[in-house]
């Protein structure tokens, strides 16, 4: 059986307002769906089936929308952060008894369109704590904040990356339980820290991808990908 899919899907998307201060971010329509239907659909196809649910803002009307997720062929569980912004991170680690022991990591804004089994096998083994995906783009799509060397993941910084970074992470990643150990349980904790602290341990591979990333967390990025799902593109 494969690992689960924890969607992180709680953030405020402030860059869509005000359009996301009364829909959240994953039902905004896309192509004719909210989006997190082209996701779920997109997952399905590659077998992954087992999804987890990280919501926040306006997290009541994901799962109202879409339930537990079996007309879609998935079968989705939910986390919501408790009341306060547990940050990317946290909202992971409070996830952890729902994911077991290795599972993937995707963004709620993002549709990934490559081969995540071939991902989930490198992971396999590789027998560190930690994959992240990275694709060369070299400052085209969005700003590129990972030193990637001898498909080793070397730094990364989405701040204040250094000038040589040519690849960005793609969005997709697979982590193990024990990565999230040293998230406090009532602190906010953003994924990022989390990835330069196994990148620091040498416990974070890389896993290279060559399609290009899609996502609707900028207008820019919504509008191209309507084109994709729409086929336009």
């Amino acid at each position: 059986m494969s690992p689960p899919v924890a969607i992180l899907a709680g953030g405020l998307a402030t860059r869509l307002r005000p359009l996301s201060d009364r829909i959240p971010k994953s039902l905004i329509e896309v192509a004719g769906k909210p989006f997190i239907v082209h996701q779920l659909e997109l997952l399905r196809r590659q077998g992954l089936t087992r999804v987890v649910l990280c919501v926040g803002h306006l997290g009541e009307m994901i799962q109202d929308a879409i339930g537990n997720g079996h007309s879609l062929g998935v079968e989705i569980q939910y986390i919501f952060d408790g009341g306060f912004a547990r940050g990317t991170g946290g909202a992971l680690k409070q996830a952890v008894p729902l994911l077991g022991n290795a599972f993937y990591v995707l963004y709620g804004d993002s549709y990934l369109p490559v081969d995540y089994r071939a991902m989930e096998a490198a992971f396999e083994r590789c027998e560190k704590l930690g994959m992240m995906s990275v694709y060369r783009n070299r400052g085209k799509w969005d700003g590129s904040n990972v030193l990637y060397i001898d498909k080793r993941v070397v730094s990364y910084d989405k701040r204040n990356p250094p000038s040589s970074c040519e690849h960005i992470d793609y969005g997709l990643s697979m982590l193990r339980a024990a990565a999230l150990a040293d998230i406090p349980d009532d602190q906010p904790c953003d994924l990022a820290v989390v990835f330069q602290r196994l990148i620091a341990k040498n416990q974070m591979a890389g896993f290279e991808v060559f399609e290009r990333f899609y996502e609707i967390g900028s207008s820019r990025g919504l509008e191209e990908t309507r084109a994709l799902l729409s086929g336009k593109l």
